[in-house]
C-alpha cells in the first residue's frame, strides 16, 4: 500500500501541476505579470515568473488527500507527526506569501531573510533539529546548543541556495527533482512514509513546471519562471527532509 501511495502522490501532484501551469500562464499574460528583461538577465522577452505559485498548494492538497485516504481506509501505518507538519505548514505558508509578494511587487531582501529565519525556527520548535554529524570531524552527537543553531543555518542556507541558483532555465528545478527523488527513496528505505510522501508530492509538481521552463517557447507564451515563490518553498522542503534524515541516522546508531 505504501508504494501505491508514493506513486499516487507523485501522479496526483503531477496532474494538478499540469492543470494549473497553463492557467497560471493565462492569468500572467492577461494581468501582465512578467519578469522584465534588463542588462543583468539572460532573457530578452518578458516572461511570467509565477510558476512556483502552484507548488505549495498542490503539495498540501496531495499530501492531505493521500494521508486522509490512508486514514479512512485504515492503511495509515505511521503515526502522523502532527507537531512537525503543523509547524512546517505555517513556515511554508510564510515563505509562500513572502515569495508571492516579492514576485508581484518586490520585497526587500532583509524582510525575506527575516521570514526565512522565522520559518527555520518553526521547524526547530517541535524538535526537528540536527542532533548528529554522523561521525564528520569525529562528532557523532550534537547537543541543542550546537545542533539548533546549525539547523537554523542549514535551513536558511539551503533555502537561499535554491533561490540563488534559479537563474538558468531548468537548473533549480532540475537539481531539486534529483534531490527530492533521492531523499524520497532514502525516506522509503528508512520507513518514513509521510516524509517520503512529501518528497514525491513535491517532485511531482515540479515536473510539469520543468518542461515549461526548459522547453517552453517564450514567443508563443509557453515559458515561465518559478520565481521566489517556488524556490523558497523548494529549499524549505529539501532542508526539512535533510534535517529529518540526519536525525534518523542518529536514532538508528548509524
Amino acid at each position: 500500500m505504501d508504494y501505491l501511495s508514493f506513486l499516487g502522490a507523485f501522479f496526483l501532484s503531477l496532474l494538478l501541476g499540469m492543470l494549473l501551469v497553463p492557467k497560471i500562464l493565462l492569468i500572467s499574460y492577461k494581468k501582465r505579470l512578467f519578469d522584465q528583461p534588463d542588462s543583468r538577465k539572460v532573457h530578452t522577452m518578458p516572461i511570467p515568473r509565477l510558476g512556483g505559485i502552484s507548488f505549495f498548494p498542490v503539495i498540501l492538497i496531495t499530501l492531505c488527500f493521500i494521508l486522509g485516504l490512508q486514514s479512512y481506509t485504515g492503511y495509515l501505518t505511521d503515526d502522523l507527526p502532527a507537531d512537525e507538519f503543523l509547524f512546517f505548514t505555517v513556515g511554508g505558508m510564510m515563505l509562500f506569501l513572502i515569495g508571492v509578494a516579492d514576485d508581484l511587487v518586490g520585497v526587500s531582501y532583509r524582510y525575506k531573510f527575516l521570514v526565512q529565519i522565522l520559518a527555520a525556527l518553526l521547524m526547530v520548535c517541535p524538535g526537528e533539529w540536527l542532533n548528529s554529524l554522523g561521525g564528520l570531524f569525529g562528532i557523532h552527537e550534537l547537543q541543542g546548543a550546537l545542533g539548533i543553531p546549525l539547523t537554523l543555518f542549514i535551513v536558511v542556507y539551503i533555502t537561499n541556495a535554491i533561490n540563488l541558483i534559479d537563474g538558468i532555465d531548468g537548473l533549480a528545478s532540475g537539481l531539486s527533482c534529483i534531490a527530492l527523488f533521492v531523499l524520497g527513496l532514502m525516506c522509503v528505505v528508512q520507513g518514513e512514509t509521510i516524509y517520503a510522501l512529501l518528497a514525491f508530492s513535491t517532485f511531482g509538481v515540479i515536473v510539469p513546471f520543468w518542461f515549461y521552463n526548459v522547453f517552453g517557447n517564450a514567443k508563443r507564451g509557453h515559458k515561465l519562471f518559478m520565481g521566489d515563490t517556488g524556490s523558497l518553498i523548494l529549499g524549505y522542503i529539501i532542508s526539512l527532509l535533510v534535517i529529518h534524515l540526519g536525525r534518523i541516522d542518529l536514532a538508528e546508531g548509524t
